[in-house]
């Protein structure tokens, strides 16, 4: 049975799913515009459909200090993003590859997966987690304050918006120490509020929790501010970043790729970097989207947006899709080809905080 992995599931097709040059474009005076409904600590009281802000120049993001507790991360869920496998997939597909277990990274992380994170955000159910990576920016060489992530870890897709209070924590629990005596030692690099997400047009317009409808164009770019305390961008705080590989070709390749994600859904707990290294293959979820990648791997919710990387031959990372949709039982993840559109997006941000 297929599933989809959630917060804690150039070939660019024409047509609604398609390349069509649209985005989830950033309007410099959206979020100015709108202003966010009535709040209570942490969050927003209605998320009526007819209420909750989606359009891609709507999102809104405001920090509450202390929110984001050792107790609070802990209790944030793997969330649902859950399908009949009969649903897909629709397309023509490699064979299923065989299952390929999650092995936990070595601490300290800072040595094996520097760009690592874990996202953590609210959705009507409560609080949720998934992954991300630190990923260079054009705009600021050295000096980057972008996040990679999957777009269903920031937006609901058709039926839903902008999730809320999302913070990155680089290098979360890279040391095992967890929650000591009331302090959140597992966020040794501090707690980054996104100040502005952006996803594909696609996406919002189409991504569904069923079917793996937008899974091709699930993708997403947060900037962050400064966590309280830090006087250095995000990727010298945690100490690298990522480039971006758009248009990689992989399905045959014989490179390995390493997808690395923090996995809650059991018998995971969200508390550990994990990793599976495998050759990617085809993966269709219709006929009428591009085509995705499908790697053998045992990561389970939570795994959701974190990076799939390959090394250069200096030794830096490149990342060439993120996590989007997985089987149940859990054997293997599937992330999209990142192309044109998802070229567009990291520019668009890029270009919001060029000048910064």
């Amino acid at each position: 049975m297929a599933g989809g992995l959630a917060y804690t599931v150039t070939k660019n097709s024409t047509g609604p799913h398609g390349g069509s040059g649209s985005i989830g474009s950033a309007d410099p005076a959206g979020s100015a515009r709108r202003a966010a409904p009535g709040r209570t600590p942490g969050g927003w009281q209605d998320w009526s459909v007819g209420r909750w802000l989606r359009g891609a120049a709507d999102f809104v993001n405001p920090v509450v200090d202390g929110l984001w507790g050792p107790e609070r991360m802990a209790g944030a869920t793997e969330g649902e993003r859950s399908f009949d496998g009969s649903e897909m997939p629709r397309g023509v597909s490699d064979p299923e590859p065989d299952a390929v277990p999650a092995r936990p990274v070595a601490r300290p992380y800072g040595e094996q997966a520097p760009t690592a994170g874990r996202l953590f955000f609210d959705t009507p159910k409560g609080p949720a987690a998934c992954s991300g990576t630190v990923v260079r920016d054009p705009a600021h060489p050295g000096r980057s304050n972008l996040v990679w992530t999957a777009g269903h870890c920031v937006h609901s897709g058709k039926d839903g918006g902008w999730l809320r209070n999302i913070v990155f924590v680089p290098g979360f629990d890279k040391r095992g120490s967890g929650a000591a005596n009331g302090r959140n030692t597992a966020a040794p690099l501090g707690i980054w509020w996104a100040d502005w997400a952006q996803t594909s047009q696609q996406w919002i317009d189409h991504g569904t929790t069923g079917a793996g409808t937008g899974a091709a164009f699930d993708f997403a770019v947060l900037h962050v501010r400064q966590a309280a305390g830090a006087t250095r961008s995000l990727e010298e705080t945690a100490g690298a970043a990522a480039d971006v590989g758009f248009d990689a070709e992989l399905s045959g390749s014989r490179s390995l790729v390493d997808i690395v994600g923090y996995p809650a859904g059991r018998p995971f707990d969200g508390s550990s970097l994990f990793h599976c290294a495998d050759r990617p293959g085809s993966f269709s979820v219709a006929a009428d989207q591009p085509d995705m990648y499908r790697m053998g791997c045992t990561m389970t919710e939570g795994s959701s947006g974190g990076g799939w990387l390959v090394r250069r031959g200096d030794g830096g990372l490149v990342l060439v899709s993120n996590t989007s949709l997985g089987s149940r039982p859990a054997a293997w993840l599937a992330g999209p080809h990142l192309g044109a559109d998802a070229r567009r997006v990291l520019a668009a941000v890029s270009r919001r905080f060029a000048g910064g």
